[in-house]
């Protein structure tokens, strides 16, 4: 089993305004994968409050995989991925650059997502967008490669070479 945290960044969200249908397509998809949600907040859009529950994920709860979904574009108050930057010790940029490969074919906007993913120990950290379908298009380029990089991150997988 895939211990995964859910943290979605959305002001309106954290205030009761707005449902949370991103997070609800997130369960779907990680459960392919073997994938059991444990921990699930929304969160306003605060640099602070999202780098303290990505911490605590990591460090206090020892999630295997941290999902976060909104956030990430050009908006003033879009800072989940300075908020992963605070946290990660590691980047993966191949899995941010997968995901607006993939998006570009549908739309040139892709290429302004600020996605980033990296590790904080055993913890694999990766931002999606803030839509349900976006997440979906996003979560299902990744997928396949996410437990090959759990294994290995967490030193239970073999050589990868071949």
């Amino acid at each position: 089993m895939i211990k995964v945290a859910i943290l979605t960044a959305s002001d309106k969200g954290s205030r009761g305004e707005r449902q949370d249908r991103s997070a609800q397509v997130i369960r779907e998809l990680i459960a392919k994968i073997g994938g059991e949600v444990v921990a699930y907040d929304v969160a306003p859009d605060e640099r602070e409050i999202l780098t303290e529950k990505l911490a605590q994920y990591a460090d206090i709860k020892r999630v295997d995989l941290v999902l976060t979904t909104g956030g990430t574009g050009l908006s003033p108050r879009d800072v989940t991925p300075e908020a992963t930057r605070d946290v990660v010790e590691r980047l993966i940029p191949g899995i941010a650059e997968a995901m607006r490969i993939k998006g570009l074919e549908k739309t040139p906007r892709a290429m302004l997502s600020r996605a980033i993913a990296g590790s904080r120990g055993p913890t694999l950290i990766i931002n999606l967008p803030g839509s349900p379908r976006a997440v979906r298009e996003n979560l299902e380029v990744i997928l396949p490669a996410i437990p090959h990089a759990l294994e290995t991150l967490q030193g239970r997988g073999g050589e990868c070479a071949r």
